[in-house]
Formats: structure tokens, sequence, C-alpha cells
């Protein structure tokens, strides 16, 4: 959640032309990390868990790349943001690996 939150902080460097393109994947990568954890966590086996985690995992390294590209075309830096997300991807991953 704390990712999501961080990703609404870029919004107002963006240009506004961006609004409805990178700001919007932004945004739904961003929230698709924790809800894709939260539904699969409620889920009645290990294996619909795992699945979920791994939709999550997948928003993660979108989300890493798009902030890259902001980083690259807006040039607003959004390191600390990335650094965040690939705990986050390490975390996952772990405990898919658990799973």
């Amino acid at each position: 959640m704390e990712i999501a939150k961080d990703i609404y902080t870029i919004f107002p460097k963006l240009p506004d032309y961006e609004r409805f393109g990178l700001q919007t994947q932004l945004s739904r990568s961003a929230g698709s990390i924790p809800s894709n954890i939260a539904e699969g966590s409620a889920k009645s086996s290990e294996k619909d868990f795992r699945r979920f985690l791994e939709f999550s995992l997948g928003s993660a390294y979108e989300l890493e790349t798009h902030l890259i590209l902001v980083d690259d075309v807006h040039h607003i830096n959004t390191r600390t943001i990335i650094d965040k997300v690939q705990e986050e991807q390490k975390m996952i991953a772990s405990l898919i690996k658990k799973l």
C-alpha cells in the first residue's frame, strides 16, 4: 500500500497529456500489487493464493518499467520508489517459493 501511495506523489510532476496514459498505467499497476495479494489471501487453497501472488509480482515488474520510463522520459527521479518496488518483488517471489 505504501508504494501505491508513493505513486500519487508523482502525478503532479507529470505533464497534463500523461493524465490518461502513463498516469493511469502507474496507478493501475501500483494498486494491483496489494489488491492481488489481498484477494489471493482470501482463497481457499495455496495454489490459488500462489496464482494471485504471481499476478501481483507481474504488476510489480510492470510498475517498475513505468517508473523507469517516467525517470527517462520526464526526468522525474523515481529511484526511491523503484527501490521499494524491487524489495517488494523479492518478498513476493520468496513467498511464492515458500508456497
